[in-house]
């Protein structure tokens, strides 16, 4: 158990080895302390929180709230191994941060609402601390409000029992929480650089996140933001599990 993981929930394998990329660049681990597991394909092994000390999850283009006669088999097994995860993580079995589509399914395995109320255009967004988030072991050294990147169409409505916000913003108002002290979610995207983020959009330019026109307007925009703080929750995040 010596080595952290990158799980992956996106059926796009260009997109999901890019994915991969920036969190391991952004938490400046070499291949070997940065493992990789496919949750498309095959399901979270039995084994996980003893197999890792901790693990990330990247985003995806599906939706915990999507009905659920419209989920593939490969989704809904995917959402019950993100499940598995949370509650592991949550009892402090393992240690692990869902971002953008992890969180959604984090907060609905662990008691939280989610809704499509709160969509969040793609691109750079302000993000500012809770009280809580400045006095956070991984978030406490950040900027009190600094820029992220987002593209996402749910959030989180309630919170879990016992989760402890951290971070907010008037368009989303959860955009990262923490649920003990091994169980971290954030909304927005902490791991890409700006250029990275672009190529991504590129992949899901037909995904409904915006419309397919406004591509170079909204990647100058991506490209022009400070993403400074974002990448530094990551390296906490290695360091601390």
């Amino acid at each position: 158990m010596t080595s952290l993981v990158y799980l992956c929930a996106r059926p796009q394998e260009g997109a999901a080895a890019a994915e991969y990329e920036s969190f391991r660049s952004a938490m400046r681990l070499s291949e070997d302390e940065l493992e990789r597991w496919d949750l498309v394909r095959d399901p979270l092994p039995a084994d996980a929180s003893s197999r890792w000390r901790g693990a990330v999850v990247g985003g995806s283009p599906f939706n915990v709230t999507d009905p659920e006669e419209t989920k593939t088999d490969a989704q809904r097994r995917l959402e019950a191994s993100l499940a598995r995860l949370a509650d592991d993580a949550a009892a402090g079995r393992i240690a692990a941060l869902f971002t953008c589509y992890g969180i959604g399914v984090a907060t609905r395995a662990l008691g939280g609402e989610v809704t499509r109320a709160y969509p969040e255009d793609t691109g750079p967004t302000p993000v500012a601390l809770t009280a809580d988030g400045r006095a956070d072991p991984l978030f406490g050294a950040l900027a009190h409000r600094f820029t992220a990147l987002t593209a996402h169409k749910e959030g989180t409505a309630t919170l879990p029992p016992g989760a402890v916000l951290l971070a907010e913003n008037d368009g989303c108002p959860v955009q990262a929480y923490r649920v003990g002290d091994r169980l971290y979610a954030t909304q927005f995207h902490p791991e890409p650089t700006g250029h990275a983020f672009t190529e991504r959009m590129a992949v899901y330019r037909d995904g409904g996140y915006f419309a397919a026109p406004d591509y170079d307007r909204i990647a100058a925009k991506v490209l022009a933001a400070s993403l400074s703080e974002p990448p530094r929750i990551l390296r906490a995040f290695a360091t601390a599990f």
